[in-house]
């Protein structure tokens, strides 16, 4: 996959304002196009042998992938969970326009963009 491809990245958080506060820096920090939060999913997990069902909201980001390492940092860092979802998923497709702009919107200080 191209470095530069755009990429979906989901990840939970355990209420609303710790979602706000981790799609605001992605986004204000220029490693997120945009950030879309999902409230209240109901997330059926195991964890430490017990299965736990916990109300969560969900992050849609939408980045490129080779800002995925920065993102997976920053929400580690930011995250109250111990082992936080942080899941990238390759878009296969899409509108031109929408992903070309994803490419534009993430384009940080400091690093080249490489445009196909």
């Amino acid at each position: 996959m191209n470095e530069t491809a755009a990429i979906v990245i989901l990840i939970t958080a355990p209420a609303l304002d710790k979602g706000e506060e981790i799609a605001r820096a992605l986004v204000t920090e220029g490693i997120a196009a945009c950030v879309s939060i999902i409230p209240r999913i109901i997330s059926v997990y195991r964890w430490e042998g017990k299965v736990c069902e916990d109300e969560e909201v969900l992050l849609l980001v939408k980045s490129r992938k080779s800002l995925f390492p920065r993102i997976r940092d920053r929400v580690k860092s930011m995250h109250s969970y111990d082992i936080p979802e942080v899941i990238a998923l390759p878009v296969i497709d899409g509108l031109p326009e929408y992903l070309d702009w994803v490419k534009t919107a993430t384009t940080v200080t400091g690093e080249r963009t490489l445009l196909p």
